[in-house]
């Protein structure tokens, strides 16, 4: 990629045994910023069959090399800890034990290279009564009490968040956020880590806000409770004249002030906070917002200091002027695929390539470039494809 300057991580590269959830994630901004990642995925088990991601996968890979090792095998461990004497970090998400079985762990790796930062990122974690349970997303939210205090469905059940919130901050950000920390400390150290990521903490970290009111006053927050989980009706989302969507997070007594004025409803101004007439405030809300499509009010309320904003489908957010207008969406080449749109790097301090990125193509590895510059001559990668051991 010819980027439009070399990014704050360039130089860097990264090892990354993850194939989906907070570890890819984590390597997704690593690479963002610059990074060499290299995705290490398994040797196909029957002849024939490609590991080839979904194409949806394209800007997971995007930025990246990927190569393909058997790492049950003496050959294939032995070439992961060949590349890995030449990497700075090395990323993996299997269950905690699996990298020791196989012989790839943190102690095997530091013992041929002392300076690499090596990040487990895991569920619940290395330690613990639930270190080896199977999880997901959900799971993480539901144990940090975030989805407790979520709204509710008809049936009064905990609604489903609309993205992987746990996968992508608690974890994906916790790590990538945690690597870049060790790569500082390093530069002053000379020294690697260990860095033991676990979702379900980074969740916990998340609702520090209710957890620490929780812990201080003996308090029970929850749907209701507070101002962001919907005790007020100047933080909610109404339904408009279109059967759309409007998000009013008028949560400062000044910004509630603009959006009572803007909406005819002056006499709420005073009663933000009263607990007794939310229902009634409620009822005044919906009722305006009802008489108008969500994109009127939006014209009208978004620059009057009313903090709104529509509620976008996926399709509305990828063609917002706001996003297009920061270059959130941008073009990238597939070899075979052709010119497609993505979500590009959004996080401040990425840098750019000059045009479109360039997509892998998801049908070959990298695997012999790879082990070629880690010394290995061409008849030993050959013997090596030929057992099996990489592709």
């Amino acid at each position: 990629m010819t980027a439009a300057g070399p990014g704050a991580l360039d130089g860097v590269r990264v090892l990354d045994l993850s194939s989906v959830g907070p570890a890819a994630r984590a390597t997704r901004l690593l690479a963002d910023y610059g990074a060499d990642v290299v995705k290490l995925g398994p040797v196909p088990r029957q002849a024939g069959v490609a590991t080839v991601p979904p194409a949806y996968a394209y800007s997971g890979h995007r930025g990246m090399r990927r190569a393909l090792f058997d790492l049950k095998s003496d050959g294939g461990r032995d070439a992961f800890l060949d590349l890995a004497r030449s990497t700075d970090v090395v990323v993996e998400s299997f269950r905690p034990g699996v990298v020791e079985r196989l012989g790839i762990g943190y102690e095997a790796v530091r013992a041929v290279n002392q300076s690499l930062i090596y990040c487990s990122t895991s569920g619940f974690g290395q330690t613990g009564p639930r270190s080896r349970w199977a999880g997901h997303d959900l799971n993480y939210l539901a144990t940090s009490g975030y989805l407790h205090c979520s709204g509710r469905d008809a049936d009064g059940v905990p609604a489903l968040p609309g993205a992987t919130v746990a996968d992508i901050a608690a974890g994906g950000m916790q790590a990538a956020m945690a690597i870049m920390a060790a790569l500082l400390r390093r530069e002053r150290t000379g020294r690697g880590e260990y860095l033991d990521v676990s979702v379900a903490d980074g969740a916990l970290g998340m609702m520090a806000l209710y957890a620490d009111e929780h812990l201080a006053t003996g308090i029970e927050p929850g749907p209701g409770h507070y101002i962001l989980t919907g005790r007020y009706a100047c933080y909610g989302v109404y339904a408009c004249a279109d059967g759309e969507h409007l998000s009013v997070a008028a949560i400062e007594p000044a910004f509630w002030a603009n959006l009572c004025r803007a909406l005819g409803l002056e006499a709420y101004i005073d009663a933000q906070t009263d607990d007794e007439r939310q229902d009634e405030i409620r009822s005044a809300l919906a009722a305006r917002f009802a008489t108008a499509g969500r994109d009127e009010w939006v014209r009208r309320l978004g620059p009057a200091d009313c903090c709104v904003a529509p509620v976008n489908t996926v399709a509305e957010a990828v063609h917002d002027e706001q996003y297009r207008f920061r270059g959130a969406i941008v073009k990238a080449d597939h070899p075979t695929d052709g010119t497609m749109e993505q979500v590009g790097p959004v996080w401040a301090g990425t840098v750019p390539p000059d045009g479109s990125y360039p997509l892998p193509d998801l049908t070959s590895t990298d695997t012999a470039v790879l082990l070629a510059e880690a010394g290995y001559d061409q008849a030993r990668v050959d013997a090596l494809a030929s057992a099996g051991v990489i592709a």
